[in-house]
């Protein structure tokens, strides 16, 4: 046969490959293999064997090849038919020996002088040590060495930032703290070119920043600056409206408490595209904070159709269980969500929250340690189980939780808040005042009504240490948040009635009684506030009482 003949049945069977006609492809590529015997064909006839689900075939049609200990190529689609026949220690022994250290560095050079042969190269293709990489750490996490398989996917995104899904599995897997997440990011080797590649993986990290830094980074991606050079102009202004970057955008708002902002967003995305799947488990999140059971259970339902196999349309179901506390219902779909998925965080820490509900406090943690052993990036975990401890008073082992979450994620206000709670408990008010300061100064945005009980809180420790000026500056702040709330009128009632100022102590005592006419606390005060006032002269005798108010 002609070459001209041979180089047209190539072309049969890279066509049949493209409208995925692999059985076509199959029988093509294999008379080509057998009339040239070229490593090429042999490869071509492999991945066409691959792409038709044949991976013993595949696997020993490469491993009989003499040349797949040498071609890094043939060793790689070998691994990755091993890999779909899930035996991952034959996977592992395929792609050879090698070592990494702790920052994803590969410190055995011998693959990079293996041979490479590839006649149909791409002008720009993803470097083949990284896809390997990335598959010795699908490898090591199949077999549970998490340890091993985060190293191996930072050394497959630094061989090549283009291996995103090496990116997305470190991310979604929450394998790094935030630290690790921002320093990989420093030292990823991006090309000229892909400047708004750089800009886009930073806006995929967990975002805890002020939010003027992480808008300008959205309004990076979503405008060209003055100095973006004409190439990239025209990518930069088609990704304004790109799902993926809207979806980090619908997350960003969620982690803020801007809830009703987000679930507009995650809405309207989904009219564009309904299967976006991380924008669904945003938008079930937000859903579940604004208790909207009608949208959970719809959505539940059309997950549950489309994608019955998914953690996800069980997490789903769990999450409007949950929401209309039936927490029986909702622990058993959470636990069905984490046998499906095992590496699923959310399903996790929905199923320690649904026994939380209950106060069935064992099981609870039990859940909380198997996340925060299974997802060492993620803080949440972690934090829970310090509210547990604090729910039954052990304080101290609290705190070292909560220190434990701010060493994962030191930029989580929620975590500074936890901490300032407990120190409270034990009464050492200082250090209150200070974690809760601290809190109010990572909030991202503007103060809103999510962050009005750490407001509170810190009247409260303020006026513990008779300082009463700051304490009602910030209970008035709390006011500005929120005028429905109890304690911020009793606590201002009460620091005005320990300053001696009975007019508007009695004035705010009868604010709080309002709200909740049968609250004792406010009623005895108020009595004692009103005995004190019609004396004057006479030095008042203020009586402490906790009843029931965080005092």
């Amino acid at each position: 046969m002609r070459e001209e003949e041979i180089e047209r049945l190539r072309g049969v069977v890279r066509d049949c490959v493209s409208k995925h006609l692999y059985s076509s492809a199959i029988f093509f590529a294999d008379k080509v293999a057998a009339i040239t015997s070229d490593p090429a064909d042999i490869y071509m006839q492999a991945q066409a064997l691959y792409l038709g689900r044949h991976y013993c075939r595949a696997f020993h049609l490469l491993n009989a090849s003499q040349i797949v200990l040498r071609d890094l190529r043939f060793r790689y689609l070998a691994a990755k038919c091993l890999e779909e026949l899930k035996e991952w220690d034959q996977c592992l022994l395929m792609l050879g020996d090698a070592k990494v250290d702790e920052h994803g560095n590969i410190t055995d050079t011998r693959e990079c002088n293996s041979m490479y042969l590839d006649k149909d190269g791409e002008d720009r293709e993803i470097n083949i040590l990284s896809a390997i990489c990335f598959l010795r750490g699908k490898a090591y996490e199949a077999l549970e060495n998490r340890a091993q398989a985060r190293l191996w996917y930072k050394a497959a995104i630094k061989a090549d930032p283009l291996c995103y899904e090496a990116l997305e599995c470190l991310i979604e897997n929450h394998m790094l703290t935030c630290d690790e997440e921002k320093t990989l990011l420093s030292c990823l080797q991006f090309g000229p070119e892909d400047g708004w590649l750089s800009s886009f993986y930073s806006c995929l990290i967990k975002k805890y920043d002020k939010e003027n830094v992480v808008e300008a980074k959205f309004r990076e991606l979503e405008q060209s600056g003055p100095n973006t050079k004409l190439s990239d102009k025209s990518v930069l202004c088609t990704l304004k409206s790109n799902t993926d970057l809207l979806a980090c955008k619908a997350e960003y708002y969620h982690q803020c408490g801007e809830y009703q902002k987000c679930f507009e967003l995650t809405s309207e995305l989904l009219e564009k595209d309904p299967f976006h799947l991380k924008c669904t488990l945003v938008h079930l999140a937000a859903a579940m904070e604004l208790g909207h059971s009608n949208e959970l259970y719809l959505m539940a339902c059309n997950l549950v159709k489309d994608y019955p196999q998914k953690a996800l349309s069980w997490f789903a179901v769990g999450c409007y269980y949950y929401c209309i506390k039936k927490y029986d219902q909702a622990r058993r779909y959470f636990s069905k969500a984490t046998s499906l998925d095992g590496t699923f965080a959310s399903a996790w820490i929905g199923y320690g929250n649904a026994y939380a509900a209950q106060e069935e406090g064992d099981q609870a943690m039990s859940a909380y340690r198997t996340a925060a052993r299974l997802f060492p990036g993620y803080h949440l975990p972690t934090l829970y189980i310090g509210m547990e401890y604090m729910r039954t008073h052990s304080f101290k082992l609290a705190e070292q939780f909560f220190m434990q979450a701010k060493s994962i994620c030191p930029s989580d206000p929620l975590v500074y808040n936890e901490l300032g709670v407990v120190a409270y408990h034990m009464k050492e008010y200082k250090k209150a005042v200070r974690w809760f300061e601290k809190t109010l100064s990572h909030i991202p945005s503007s103060l809103s009504e999510m962050w009005e009980s750490t407001v509170i809180n810190l009247a409260h420790a303020l006026r513990k240490l008779k300082r009463y000026n700051e304490a009602i500056a910030y209970y008035e702040r709390a006011l500005a948040l929120s005028t429905r709330s109890l304690s911020t009128y009793a606590g201002l009632a009460y620091t005005y009635h320990l300053q001696n100022n009975y007019t508007a102590a009695i004035t705010y005592y009868h604010k709080a009684l309002w709200f909740k006419p049968d609250d004792q606390f406010c009623t005895e005060m108020l009595t004692l506030a009103l005995v004190d006032e019609s004396r004057h002269g006479i030095d008042p005798i203020v009586k402490s009482r906790s009843g029931g108010l965080f005092m």
